[in-house]
């Protein structure tokens, strides 16, 4: 049996691992900088850019995976944290509603703020603004009851960056850095995304969530060719070994034996037999090709093709973390 709790705490205590809650189309994401003063406790850490409290279940279960990211070399690896439908079940608001002051709030100073859950209907997120501005209270108490996207309050949410709080079954996320103009960049670190388009859909064909089980939290250790904030950087052959370490811990003992297999094949000079047809064996050959890449050098031209996947296959949500 693995220890999930225990898992969770590790890898939270690790500054350069960074954490995702929330379906495609809405997303917090916490990283920090390996030196970056923070609040670090068992279960929480908070940064003046954000914060994250993990309150995992004893039935929680961690599934290690690795997927493609976009062409050329880089890939994705996470560790997904998951739960049962009914385990993983928020409220699922589906119109803009007051919650009060948020006692949980990670900073004390905090708790006196409001908590407004902005109705997007995700079943496993109640995604949240947390604020004190009176205005903005204001025009947040005008529109309750209301569909967010029928009303003017997201522009002013922009214009006024109040906190984001998401809230899973298994934490929560919070962001204190500015929300970029509708032009601009993320900032590196904590923030949000909020993609109206990628609502309701679930994690791409590649990802290897288990029947009955549904993700609720990410978490995306030391990359081998990225650094904390998913910047490229020089390899690094001992991460690729940690990370290795935790698929056979936690990933699916298929997909292992898999990525051992394409991995001695393409050592000792075979030649591929014929694409896999289930996409996430496609994603493990893909994942392998680019990493030899980098232990070895280019990939045997008979492998080429396998390198890549088509687009419908990609994980819409992207990673904070892909190298």
């Amino acid at each position: 049996m693995v220890d999930a709790q225990g898992l969770g705490r590790e890898l939270l205590g690790d500054p350069v691992t960074g954490w995702s809650m929330g379906p495609p189309g809405a997303i917090a994401e916490f990283a920090r900088d390996p030196d970056e003063p923070a609040e670090t406790g068992a279960s929480a850490v908070v940064t003046d850019r954000g914060g994250i409290l993990l309150d995992l279940p004893p039935d929680v279960r961690p599934v290690a995976y690795e997927t493609p990211a976009g062409r050329g070399l880089h890939w994705t690896q996470a560790v997904a944290f998951c739960l049962p439908p009914e385990r993983a079940r928020r409220a699922g608001r589906a119109v803009i509603t007051e919650l009060g002051p948020d006692a949980g709030a990670l900073r004390p100073d905090d708790r006196g703020a409001v908590l407004v859950d902005l109705g997007l209907g995700t079943p496993t997120l109640d995604a949240c603004v947390r604020t004190a501005d009176l205005e903005l209270l204001a025009l947040l108490r005008a529109h309750a009851g209301q569909p967010l996207s029928a009303t003017p309050v997201g522009a002013e949410l922009v214009a006024r960056s109040p906190h984001r709080v998401f809230l899973t079954a298994v934490g929560r996320v919070e962001v204190y850095a500015p929300i970029p103009a509708p032009d601009g960049r993320s900032p590196l670190g904590p923030h949000t995304h909020l993609l109206p388009h990628l609502l309701g859909r679930g994690p791409a064909p590649t990802v290897p969530i288990p029947a009955g089980q549904v993700a609720v939290a990410h978490a995306y250790p030391a990359h081998p060719a990225a650094d904390h904030l998913g910047r490229p950087q020089a390899f690094d052959a001992g991460r690729l070994a940690r990370f290795d370490a935790l698929l056979r811990l936690v990933g699916d003992p298929r997909l292992t034996a898999l990525k051992d297999t394409v991995r001695r094949a393409v050592r000792t000079g075979q030649e591929p037999l014929e694409p896999p047809q289930d996409p996430a064996d496609r994603a493990v050959v893909a994942v392998v090709l680019r990493q030899l890449t980098h232990t070895e050098g280019p990939t045997p031209p008979a492998w080429e093709p396998y390198r890549d996947l088509p687009a419908d296959l990609l994980d819409p949500a992207g990673d904070p973390n892909a190298g």
